[in-house]
């Protein structure tokens, strides 16, 4: 069946290609981070030199 070859062809292209970013998407979208909001505070550590 050669002449069916290129709709085959071009379905399974639009086919594959639709999957693939409909995958990606869910991928992309479906991933949470993590928010945590730390404050980070500088703190100096000063040493007491006993001579």
């Amino acid at each position: 069946m050669p002449q069916m070859a290129p709709l085959s062809w071009i379905n399974l292209f639009i086919i594959f290609i639709m999957t693939f970013m409909i995958l990606n998407s869910l991928n992309y979208f479906s991933f949470i981070y993590n928010n945590k909001t730390i404050k980070k505070t500088s703190t100096i550590k000063t040493i007491n030199w006993k001579w």
